[in-house]
């Protein structure tokens, strides 16, 4: 290392150690050590009193899931609860956590839900009753919003996609096969004598089509995070679809067997920092049992951590193997998410649609989806911006 390169990273840790100077702003720091300082400043403020940090509650400091997300990145696990520590005690969380009337009297949305369930562990034992109470208000809530119309929507796909031709009598679609034989009409007996018939099939030997929800549990995905476990949830809950959830960081977390409550699904998240989509993948690709009866839904801003180049063979794999590859970039209503364009891009060159949803239109979605119907053509119907696929995966 040169003079001028360790002169460099002399100044870059001073940086990051008192703050910047008078002026300084984040000059010189690279995107990832601006997010450290961010964090950083959000519990000990910027350079006051002689270039030293000082605590300070300023109003630019990050949501709180995404803030532990940063420094459970940049921190090895000890000092994570150093600075967790801190930050309970500098930024008035200490209050929240120890009061749970105070905590009660809060309005509970879902970025609360992120941020408790961000704490995790750190939420004493007298107040973590009263947080689970809120975040399960939250899911009711949610629940009763989304449940009616994602099921029917969902319900709607499947029996379309199990429609027969040539039914039984007790599985006959009567309204749908009077309509298809209106041409067939005998006025000198007063009676439609049918062609075809349409209904549906009970079929056991039929195979369940398959949903896999991929979610990226880092602590900016937290409100996606969520929406999925509700969605996963309802989901769950129809007999004609198998549903797994899979969260994951840098570890891959299988929550499937948690669905029944979407609280326990929650609690069973730890919003972290790192990301390896990869590893998560791979691990996806071992639960697919039937490739062309099952849609994935990978949930991230597809920032990796991992090896760019395994995560898009391995979505290439699976693109190929049958499998219906969708990409949302966030599932919330928190406007255009931040995301890594060019792995957007690679993503949608391999046939694969990338986009953003919001959580009345993922229902409407996942319908499309399960009837085969082209999602980049219903993202254009719905006034939903795409990732282009322009450019060859490198």
């Amino acid at each position: 290392m040169s003079e001028q390169d360790r002169q460099a990273e002399r100044e870059r840790r001073w940086h990051l150690a008192l703050g910047p100077s008078e002026g300084e702003g984040g000059g010189g720091l690279s995107s990832a050590d601006q997010r450290l300082d961010a964090a950083l400043t959000a519990v000990y403020g910027s350079g006051e009193q002689g270039g030293k940090r000082k605590a300070g509650l300023g109003g630019s400091a990050p949501r709180l899931s995404r803030w532990l997300g940063d420094i459970r990145e940049f921190f090895p696990g000890p000092s994570v609860q150093v600075i967790q520590r801190d930050a309970i005690e500098r930024l008035g969380l200490k209050q929240l956590l120890t009061e749970p009337e105070l905590l009660e009297s809060l309005e509970p949305d879902v970025h609360l839900v992120a941020d408790l369930i961000a704490l995790g562990a750190a939420i004493p034992e007298r107040t973590r009753e009263t947080a689970r109470l809120v975040v399960r208000k939250v899911v009711e809530d949610l629940m009763a919003r989304l449940e009616g119309k994602t099921g029917a929507a969902l319900r709607g796909a499947l029996n379309r996609a199990q429609r027969s031709r040539r039914p039984r009598p007790a599985d006959i679609d009567w309204p749908r096969t009077i309509a298809a034989n209106l041409h067939t009409w005998q006025p000198e007996h007063h009676s439609i004598i049918p062609d075809r018939l349409i209904g549906g099939t009970r079929t056991r030997s039929q195979r369940l089509a398959e949903v896999v929800l991929l979610v990226d549990q880092s602590g900016s995905m937290a409100p996606s995070v969520v929406y999925s476990a509700i969605f996963a949830a309802v989901m769950a809950s129809l007999p004609a679809l198998r549903t797994q959830m899979i969260a994951f960081d840098t570890a891959v977390v299988d929550l499937t067997e948690m669905l029944r409550d979407p609280v326990e699904v929650l609690f069973g998240v730890q919003l972290g920092g790192g990301t390896d989509i990869a590893k998560a993948l791979a691990y996806a690709q071992g639960q697919v049992r039937s490739p062309q009866e099952t849609v994935l839904v990978l949930i991230s801003d597809l920032y990796e951590g991992g090896t760019p180049g395994e995560m898009l063979a391995r979505l290439a794999q699976l693109v190929a193997s049958g499998v219906k590859v969708v990409v949302l970039l966030a599932l919330s209503d928190d406007g255009a998410p931040g995301y890594d364009t060019r792995h957007a891009e690679q993503i949608a060159a391999l046939g694969a649609p990338v986009f953003a949803c919001t959580p009345d239109l993922f229902p409407q979605m996942m319908a499309a989806a399960l009837k085969g119907e082209d999602l980049t053509a219903w993202a254009a119907r719905e006034g939903i911006k795409t990732a282009r696929g322009d450019q060859a995966p490198s």
